[in-house]
């Protein structure tokens, strides 16, 4: 049976690799391109919907657009804010600190994807296997920070990787077959790594391409032990 996916962020660097990997496989049935500047027209295998996790309304607004028998064998987050041209950037010290910037951060990095799951999870699939999958970062995790700063980003992350663990907990009551699992994605060549790219070495900076086939790789491998858990692009997990 061909699949139903759902990509959120569709039109971010990762999320539109992701959205052009899966309309490319004969396995995909249909692909849900969720975002919030979709202006592309709906063909026989994509169909669009505009949301914007920034606000519940919207995210459930756009739920309301879906057939009702409609459900998915895998729903992919891919939004994320790191920093913007204006007032958003990752903090050096904690002298950088400023609480509007640290609500737009967690706002974006960790509310919207969880309410993304509020209205999401019950269109997974409980007959066979579905996964949810969230877009989320290695500097998240407490037990790899060694070098401290980035205090808005690794926050929102770190509470987003205990958002995905709640998640598993409680699905796994209700539907046994769903795994939920965070991604990070590699430093991939995008918006949000652009000011940090000459730190990295050029076989370390991925193409938005080479990183979602890696993580489409990494999803079809999961096993239902997996659930909960955060895994890089190479499938190596990343301790909480």
């Amino acid at each position: 049976m061909k699949k139903t996916v759902a990509v959120i962020g569709s039109s971010g660097a990762i999320g539109n690799s992701i959205s052009e990997n899966l309309v490319n496989n004969d396995l995909i049935d249909v692909v849900y391109k969720f975002s919030r500047t979709n202006v592309n027209k709906d063909t026989e295998r994509i169909k669009n919907i505009t949301i914007d996790i920034e606000k519940e309304d919207s995210i459930k607004s756009a739920v309301e657009k879906l057939p009702k028998d409609t459900k998915f064998d895998l729903i992919f987050v891919a939004t994320g804010i790191l920093h913007n041209d204006d007032d958003i950037f990752p903090e050096k010290s904690i002298k950088d600190i400023n609480a509007e910037r640290l609500k737009k951060v967690l706002l974006v990095n960790t509310i919207g994807p969880t309410l993304v799951g509020k209205y999401f999870i019950p269109f997974l699939k409980k007959d066979i296997r579905s996964t949810f999958a969230f877009l989320s970062a290695r500097v998240g995790s407490i037990t790899d920070n060694n070098l401290g700063g980035w205090y808005s980003y690794r926050s929102s992350k770190t509470a987003l990787n205990q958002i995905i663990k709640n998640f598993s907990i409680e699905i796994k009551r209700s539907n046994p077959n769903a795994i939920f699992v965070g991604l990070q994605p590699g430093t991939v060549k995008s918006f949000l790594s652009k000011p940090f790219e000459k730190n990295v070495k050029a076989d370390k900076l991925f193409t938005p391409d080479y990183s979602a086939k890696k993580l489409l790789k990494v999803i079809d491998n999961l096993k239902s032990k997996d659930s909960g858990k955060i895994f890089a692009w190479d499938g190596e997990e990343i301790l909480p």
